[in-house]
């Protein structure tokens, strides 16, 4: 009669069944879970990050400073930093954007109310080397 599967290979499947469980246990304590779920939150919200590009394209220093900003890609989120908090109606991030005279950082604090985004803080953040950093601010903190 022939052993089955397990029994064949018993020496290598359980200390590798082992291995994956572990793995696993240390992705979910770690943190790299959360990041995950922001960055796939980012991702899906489109409008999020066309919004502010709308609204920093309005302002005349941002224009005469690196242009008029294009609109990003998808890379662009996985590239930059996301942190959502508050049950993911708040939401703080950097992503690097492309201007048609230069680039910048876009950093911005919002808060989601019903199906609409309000932005606390809006910066554009241009980093020149001729110079020092300079930041527009677009929408100011009212704190």
């Amino acid at each position: 009669m022939k052993e089955n599967w397990l029994n064949r290979n018993y020496k290598w499947s359980v200390p590798l069944v082992s291995l994956i469980i572990v793995i696993i246990y240390l992705f979910a304590s770690s943190g790299f879970g959360k990041i995950s779920s922001d960055l796939a939150q980012a991702y899906a919200d489109k409008e999020l990050y066309q919004t502010a590009i709308d609204k920093a394209n309005k302002d005349l220093r941002v224009i005469e400073t690196i242009g008029k900003i294009q609109p990003i890609d998808k890379m662009t989120i996985l590239n930059g930093e996301v942190n959502y908090s508050k049950d993911n109606k708040s939401v703080t991030s950097t992503i690097k954007v492309l201007g048609d005279k230069g680039k910048a950082k876009l950093d911005l604090i919002a808060h989601r109310n019903a199906k609409k985004w309000k932005y606390e803080q809006l910066n554009i953040r241009v980093i020149n080397p001729t110079k020092s950093t300079q930041t527009i601010e677009v929408i100011k903190s009212e704190k």
